[in-house]
């Protein structure tokens, strides 16, 4: 059959025959995208003894070669990047190999921290890893099982200021949220060793750990709490406002009192259950907040307010709050309290308003002239 001129024509290699369409012209239609596309590929060459079958099975194997070609090319660049699976598997193999649990690492540096061979550099290195295992609760608690608290208790006494030091870091971190270990610690007499280390002549960064690792052992833990009390615990803590060079411990022990007092009021006013009623009746125990009207707290706490640094103030205001309820007619006659929450009030007023200006309406600032004005009012 003749084909019309223009026809689109093709080889199907499956049957062998050449197959044409017919324009939709002869249907009275003009095949546009079929017109755009010609123009775009120009001019075709179809006619019937334009291709033999042998150049078209030359031209179909230079394409397979073609093809051949930019695969291996593919292949040698993925090889370049990447590296082949079995030497991944073998250098993970090797790492296996060398990687270790924190439990092994625990054992090694504490076998290192309890080895007569060590050095003080090397004991002292040994602690400030161990610091970064026992944050984690069941590290701690393995910590525990290896001897390794008992360690560091002992370490507490040493001559050295930078074991020392570390020891208490190390022993105030396994602390932390970790009742088993607070109770193996209260046992072991950490207690004491820590607040020997607070009211004895000791370099600033020693009592600053020691005062970390008290402050991990009191919180949350009443049983401790008494312990302390009954220790002269805060006489201790007193002291160090007497001594020099100890400003900077200053506010943390008023953070300290605060977090311990608000705990006890925030049980009691919480749902009662069988556990709480428990905990309850520990906390009763504990004659924290008489023994910090009875030893002059009161004023130590609000003399803070002076300090410059609002990050103090803040710290201190909120104390001076919790306190206001056992403390009142002590800073009712308190003369230099009440000059200095006046002067507090006038800074903070400006601040505010500074604040709202440049649109900050609930801004930090804010915050601490509505505390000064709370503690001002109820005087």
């Amino acid at each position: 059959q003749a084909v019309p001129a223009g026809s689109h024509v093709r080889l199907n290699l499956q049957t062998g025959d050449r197959e044409a369409k017919l324009p939709d012209g002869e249907n009275g239609k003009s095949d546009t995208r079929e017109e755009k596309r010609r123009k775009r590929l120009g001019k075709v060459d179809v006619d019937f003894n334009s291709f033999t079958s042998q150049e078209l099975k030359k031209a179909l194997a230079k394409m397979k070669e073609s093809e051949k070609a930019e695969k291996k090319a593919h292949e040698e660049e993925v090889r370049k990047k990447f590296r082949p699976i079995e030497q991944l598997k073998e250098e993970f193999e090797k790492l296996n190999v060398k990687m270790e649990t924190d439990y092994e690492i625990m054992v090694k540096l504490i076998s290192k921290l309890n080895s007569s061979a060590s050095t003080l550099d090397e004991k002292v290195e040994a602690l400030y890893d161990l610091e970064y295992y026992v944050h984690q609760v069941d590290n701690a608690k393995d910590f525990l099982s290896m001897g390794g608290l008992q360690l560091v208790i002992e370490g507490l006494n040493s001559t050295e200021p930078a074991l020392k030091e570390h020891a208490a870091f190390v022993l105030g971190a396994a602390l932390s949220s970790n009742p088993r270990v607070q109770i193996e610690a209260i046992e072991g007499g950490a207690l004491q060793k820590l607040l020997v280390i607070l009211a004895t002549e000791q370099p600033l960064p020693v009592k600053k750990k020691a005062l970390f690792a008290l402050s991990s052992m009191l919180r949350h833990f009443p049983y401790a709490q008494q312990q302390f009390l009954k220790l002269g615990g805060l006489q201790v803590l007193r002291s160090l406002f007497r001594q020099k060079g100890m400003e900077t411990l200053h506010v943390r022990v008023v953070t300290l009192l605060y977090d311990l007092i608000m705990e006890k009021m925030l049980l009691e006013d919480s749902q009662h259950g069988d556990q709480t009623e428990e905990k309850i009746q520990q906390y009763r125990q504990v004659k924290l907040v008489p023994a910090v009207v009875e030893q002059d707290w009161c004023v130590v706490v609000s003399n803070l307010l002076a300090m410059p640094e609002h990050d103090t103030r803040e710290k201190v205001l909120k104390t001076v709050g919790v306190l206001m309820t056992f403390c009142k007619e002590l800073y009712r006659g308190d003369q230099a309290l009440s000059s200095t929450l006046s002067l507090l009030r006038s800074e903070y007023e400006e601040l505010a308003a500074q604040e709202q200006r440049e649109g900050d309406k609930d801004g930090y600032f804010r915050e601490l002239l509505g505390s000064v004005n709370s503690i001002i009012q109820e005087l």
